[in-house]
């Protein structure tokens, strides 16, 4: 057995059935990534556009693919005929570009609404006083190519683990408030994307649905030059 194969089934099992791995595939070559596959797994994460462009067809075609790195709106046509899910939904106007786009491609895309709970600035997504605006506005009804399937988050990059539970015990009461207000009885609403290698522990202790792993599976990515 390979170590990525075993890395798999030791964070696999380390986690309750109710949480998906999404393994992050960033900066690994399809060889690599294929021996996850040949280990089972399915979901993989990618943070780049053309990165994933570059390996979806060299990959076998049941591949699940999320995008979880920041969205330009002109690479979204891109994407949108064959991905999974996209956790990485920051603004409202690439909200409506999925949605667009989708349409246009006769898909219904699953997004999720990525929420800024970091102390860094240079991080991406809505705040709680954005997300309830769009949210309360109406302006979902019309759109008809994205299925809202609930939030993402990334903590602080920092060893405090309180900061981090904190940040996602602050987003998961969001997701619970925006459920009740929002989605009441839409069984669709139901994913909690947080904690990446580093932290998802305190996150699937704080109600995470869906962690994004890489390199505790993948060892530590090649730094970009």
């Amino acid at each position: 057995m390979s170590e990525i194969a075993s890395n798999i089934i030791v964070i696999s099992k380390s986690l309750p059935e109710s949480v998906k791995l999404v393994a992050v595939s960033k900066t690994m070559p399809p060889a690599v990534v294929m021996e996850a596959y040949n280990a089972g797994h399915r979901v993989f994460g990618e943070n780049r556009v053309q990165e994933l462009l570059n390996k979806k067809d060299l990959l076998p075609h049941d591949i699940e693919w999320h995008l979880i790195g920041h969205l330009q709106r002109n690479k979204v046509k891109y994407i949108v005929p064959f991905i999974s899910m996209i956790q990485s939904v920051d603004s409202v106007r690439l909200l409506k570009t999925v949605d667009d786009e989708a349409t246009k491609a006769g898909r219904v895309v699953d997004v999720l609404l990525q929420v800024h709970i970091a102390r860094e600035e240079a991080k991406f997504g809505f705040s709680k006083p954005e997300l309830e605006g769009m949210l309360g506005s109406g302006e979902l009804r019309s759109m008809r190519g994205i299925r809202i399937r609930g939030l993402m988050g990334m903590a602080t990059f920092t060893d405090d683990g309180e900061t981090i539970r904190s940040e996602f015990r602050f987003l998961a009461g969001l997701f619970r408030e925006l459920h009740e207000k929002f989605f009441d009885g839409d069984p669709l609403f139901s994913e909690l994307s947080m904690g990446m290698s580093g932290d998802y522990r305190i996150a699937v202790s704080e109600g995470s649905t869906m962690v994004r792993i890489g390199s505790l599976i993948f060892g530590e990515r090649k730094i970009r030059h």
